[in-house]
């Protein structure tokens, strides 16, 4: 099963993917989100989405700076002010 994630930035939607796993530079640490997260919101710090197309696959970097990421049923979605993507 995949994960859903969505990045936002206040200008437009930059992704809108199926990903196996994404690690989150969440305000007080990095974390990571597979399928079947317990739901969460947390603050992000500017730092680097880092995010793993497929379970094996080389992962791929996004650098964002502040927002919030919210894992509810539907997947991940990452509010963010700026995304490099």
């Amino acid at each position: 099963m995949a994960l859903h994630f969505e990045l936002v930035t206040p200008e437009k939607l930059v992704r809108s993917e199926e990903v196996y796993q994404v690690v989150v530079p969440g305000e007080e640490g990095d974390f990571g989100v597979l399928q079947g997260h317990a739901p969460l919101m947390s603050t992000v710090r500017d730092g680097n989405l880092i995010v793993y197309a497929q379970e094996k696959g080389t992962p791929e970097t996004i650098a964002i700076r502040g927002g919030f990421a919210e894992v509810n049923e539907k997947g991940l979605t990452v509010l963010a002010e700026h995304a490099d993507a």
